[in-house]
């Protein structure tokens, strides 16, 4: 989605990461080249085991990279030409090619702040020295929270991401190293190396944001007492390809984490429609993988994306594939759903600002967003003034291009999935047990209600490419569109 976060961006630069990361998805026509190494995504009927896959994929010509028995797929390359023509039969669902099928990850603007203010001399581990900076915090009750549980060291959270920084001093003893795994190429690498960021500091900063450590260093994390694991799925070039979604759910599911955070889309396409026979496979692939993670205690928190979209209704695309020739799609019905966003027990959350109300960027629908956090806001405030980058979400950084750690702002509901998926990591941490459905609903129950604002919401007319570029209409009652169930609350899921 990545053109689509450009127009965001093009009206407000200071938008970090639309909705943070999106992936490949979509079905090459079985006639299609393979190039060298291509990689499909090879699926045995629904239930059934992967042997007789297996034994297509190698009379095409294909070799089988990773073998998810579980959940009867497989991640397949080939040089064949033919292989997806070819690989058809008894013991295969469906085929998907997700060669050239990336959407680039886009950084936007970063306010790095200055380390020199980062450190505590007092070594005060009460209070962390740019505390003061993070608004988002006490916005949903962190601090009250954590005079009571700051969370616990059994609860980890997968950061499905670019990677984390293990060397940054405010994720170090957060990091659960022996649970975190690179899963670009749909295959899992455990070594240090492979799961740390090498092109972008998107994941560290979601990270800093569930579990940054209170020591007396830089910021504090909703649950600064639970472990994060790096589940990187974005490649060198800043592409995530389905293959790596699905690597990544089975890897959490696997690993006993008991939540994920995932702030990307997983197809080309801004919206995966289950009903278009080029993104069927994919959407199927990433629906075992879900719910094989959720049958093992996994809940999924998720960005709701930053296109203003009111995403309960019927949407026209313009803007895809992002990767070719954009096609026209008119009045997309609800077979074409965000991914992983609106899938079947993901938790679904949008972006409020500094003030309370929506960001002007987030997307939204009545029965589609379930909860609302902080992703930042730094849309034109009052008449002529912008207001700065300090609207967005302070957390922690990593400049890949020097190979330093840092603290800085971004926004988007990019920020807004961690902060809901931090104080889920609270409610599980202080009852623990609980079934991702339980857990999800419980998240709703203890968020703070925020009603629709009356009329047509318009909050930024100087900063629209036309004049009404971000009107939203809310509609719901206690539970509405803009909010779900409202705001997050870390001490309302701890006392």
């Amino acid at each position: 989605m990545k053109n689509l976060r450009r127009k965001t961006l093009a009206a407000a630069s200071a938008v970090t990461l639309g909705v943070g990361l999106a992936v490949a998805g979509g079905l090459a026509p079985a006639a299609s080249a393979a190039s060298p190494d291509t990689t499909f995504l090879v699926l045995a009927p629904q239930g059934a085991k992967t042997d007789k896959a297996a034994a297509r994929v190698a009379a095409a010509k294909g070799t089988v990279v990773a073998s998810y028995d579980q959940i009867g797929v497989l991640v397949v390359r080939s040089t064949n030409p033919d292989f997806a023509t070819d690989v058809a039969g008894a013991g295969v669902d469906s085929v998907a090619s997700t060669a050239g099928l990336g959407t680039a990850l886009d950084e936007g603007e970063t306010l790095e702040v200055s380390a020199a203010g980062a450190v505590n001399t007092t070594a005060d581990p009460t209070k962390e020295p740019l505390f003061g900076q993070q608004w988002d915090m006490p916005m949903i009750d962190v601090p009250q929270a954590h005079a009571v549980n700051a969370g616990r060291a059994d609860v980890v959270v997968g950061v499905l991401d670019s990677g984390i920084s293990s060397s940054h001093p405010d994720l170090a003893s957060q990091i659960a190293k022996n649970k975190s795994a690179s899963c670009i190429g749909g295959v899992s690498d455990t070594t240090e190396a492979a799961w740390n960021p090498t092109t972008s500091d998107h994941g560290t900063h979601v990270a800093g944001t569930i579990a940054a450590a209170v020591n007396g260093v830089g910021v504090t994390g909703v649950a600064p007492g639970v472990k994060v694991a790096a589940v990187k799925v974005v490649n060198d070039d800043g592409y995530i390809f389905p293959e790596a979604a699905v690597c990544g759910f089975m890897w959490a599911a696997e690993q006993g984490m008991q939540l994920t955070n995932n702030s990307y889309y997983i197809d080309p396409w801004q919206l995966n429609c289950r009903n278009d026979a080029r993104q069927r496979p994919v959407w199927k692939a990433v629906q075992r993988a879900l719910r094989y993670s959720q049958s093992k205690g996994v809940l999924h928190v998720a960005s709701a994306g930053n296109s203003n979209w009111d995403l309960a209704h019927k949407i026209t695309d313009t803007g895809s594939p992002n990767n070719g020739t954009p096609e026209e799609r008119e009045n997309l019905t609800s077979s074409c759903l965000v991914l992983p966003g609106e899938a079947p027990g993901v938790v679904t959350v949008s972006a409020v600002g500094p003030t309370g109300e929506k960001s002007y960027y987030s997307s939204y629908g009545q029965g589609v967003v379930e909860v609302t956090a902080p992703g930042g806001d730094t849309r034109f405030r009052t008449q002529g003034v912008r207001s700065t980058l300090t609207d967005g979400i302070l957390s922690t950084t990593y400049n890949t291009a020097t190979k330093t750690n840092g603290w800085g702002y971004k926004q988007g509901t990019s920020m807004s999935s961690p902060h809901a998926a931090g104080v889920a990591a609270l409610a599980v941490s202080a009852h623990p047990g609980m079934t991702p459905g339980q857990l999800s609903a419980f998240l709703g129950n203890t968020a703070e209600s925020i009603p629709c604002p009356s009329g047509v919401y318009n909050p930024v007319p100087l900063i629209a490419a036309g004049p009404n570029a971000y009107d939203a209409t809310c509609s719901g009652g206690q539970r509405n569109g803009f909010y779900g169930a409202g705001m997050v609350n870390a001490y309302n899921v701890v006392r």
